[in-house]
């Protein structure tokens, strides 16, 4: 075993973004380690994490460029089409209301002439992701994949950074990027403040099997307690039932008794909330939980330091682009890291450092902001604003130019794009 492991990047988390980070960086021949506390046996359990991820068609393009997209594409159902809308929880009802003022995304609007319509993106369950990423990883020749890893001391200075992990090895790199999720420790420990707040609301995340397929439309519903998505996936692959992941945001308060529901009473929420669109429905499955909350670093660098993912912005489900935010991230740090580099830079100094922050501030800061807006508008029951959404919901629907927009925006086809998501190599 080499106790000293000399690279040029060391990424500290080995997550869905991690892990992204590190391939793209060892696909332009960066020599990276990527290190976690997590066995990668655990990381692609099913019970680890229940949850799916929007993949936005820019993210494919990426996740195509790096080789990584093939080993997704079997285990990834299109979203053709969004419908949006506004409903209500009326007592004794069987099913939500939902108002007939709502907006319609469809993919076929953005096809070009010469070329036929794309899907706007894929939903994928989170554990084929890390599947296929570690499996990619492990075929890199200069990537170097630590897992599970405990870091027993980390240090910058003006020439690197090291991790001295707790079987004794030593890492240096001229960059050290924290992957680590929202509550990582090394925003902290670089003194880097953040913007953030727990909101009032705890998602219940679950598969739900229904009489007829989706046919690639994904749903949000916005109801008083929070958005409830009904995202595509593909059918299960033992019995062929017709399958959709759930994202049921709710009251925090009310969550607890929500769980402890048995399976019949949890099943009649569930419907009331899903509706009859596509024929009988049921939840099947664990039920997953999570608090959501909003947090958005002062800064995304430091002294030889990078934040990207959660660890620098954290957002509300709402609109399904917190990894899509994240996956842009890693996509310009690596492109700015591997620029420097091929110009004999220092990859880690601070010119470097800031050309990744200015690159991702503004639309990471867009995001979160639209993302909190939207929640706060729709996660009531007041009638005039209730009234107002409908026909904003309304107007947008029926104003082509400004539909287009949202599309592409969904899609992350908007703004500077990387070369990564073009399609193209570092």
């Amino acid at each position: 075993m080499d106790r000293e492991i000399r690279c040029d990047v060391i990424v500290v988390g080995a997550g869905m973004i991690g892990a992204t980070l590190g391939i793209a960086l060892a696909s332009a021949g960066v020599r990276v380690a990527i290190i976690d506390r997590l066995a990668v046996d655990t990381m692609t359990a099913g019970p680890y994490d229940g949850r799916t991820t929007a993949i936005a068609s820019a993210a494919q393009r990426a996740l195509e460029a790096l080789g990584v997209w093939p080993m997704l594409a079997p285990d990834a159902a299109a979203i053709d089409d969004i419908r949006i809308s506004d409903g209500r929880l009326e007592p004794g009802a069987t099913e939500a209301r939902t108002s007939l003022l709502h907006l319609h995304f469809d993919h076929r609007e953005l096809a070009e002439a010469c070329a036929p319509a794309q899907p706007m993106g894929h939903i994928v369950e989170n554990r084929f992701i890390r599947r296929a990423l570690f499996t990619r990883l492990a075929a890199m020749p200069t990537a170097t994949f630590l897992a599970p890893a405990e870091t027993a001391r980390i240090t910058r200075d003006n020439a690197a950074a090291t991790v001295v992990l707790a079987d004794g090895r030593v890492l240096r790199a001229p960059l050290l990027v924290s992957a680590e999720g929202k509550f990582g420790a090394l925003r902290e420990q670089a003194g880097i403040g953040a913007l953030q707040w727990r909101y009032e609301q705890t998602a219940i995340v679950c598969v739900a099997e229904h009489e007829q397929p989706h046919r690639g439309v994904a749903h949000e519903k916005f109801l008083p307690g929070g958005p409830f998505a009904i995202l595509p996936m593909t059918d299960d692959p033992r019995t062929g039932a017709h399958r959709s992941s759930i994202v049921w945001s709710e009251r925090a308060d009310l969550v607890p008794a929500l769980l402890k529901l048995d399976d019949a009473a949890f099943a009649r929420e569930f419907a009331q909330r899903f509706g009859s669109h596509l024929g009988a429905v049921r939840p099947v499955g664990p039920r997953y939980h999570y608090p959501l909350s909003l947090m958005h670093a002062e800064r995304y660098i430091a002294q030889r330091l990078a934040l990207v993912g959660d660890a620098a912005h954290a957002i509300h489900p709402i609109a399904g682009q917190g990894w899509n935010l994240g996956l842009r991230d890693v996509v310009a740090l690596a492109e700015v890291v591997v620029d420097a580099r091929r110009l004999g830079l220092d990859i880690g100094g601070t010119a470097t450092l800031e050309a990744y922050e200015r690159w991702r501030r503004v639309d990471n800061l867009a995001l979160v902001a639209a993302t909190d807006a939207l929640n706060r508008l729709f996660s009531n029951d007041l009638p005039p604003v209730r009234l107002a959404r409908d026909l904003g919901l309304a107007a947008a629907n029926r104003v082509a130019p400004l539909r287009r927009f949202f599309m592409r925006h969904a899609m992350g086809a908007v703004g500077d794009q990387p070369r990564l998501t073009r399609g193209l190599p570092l």
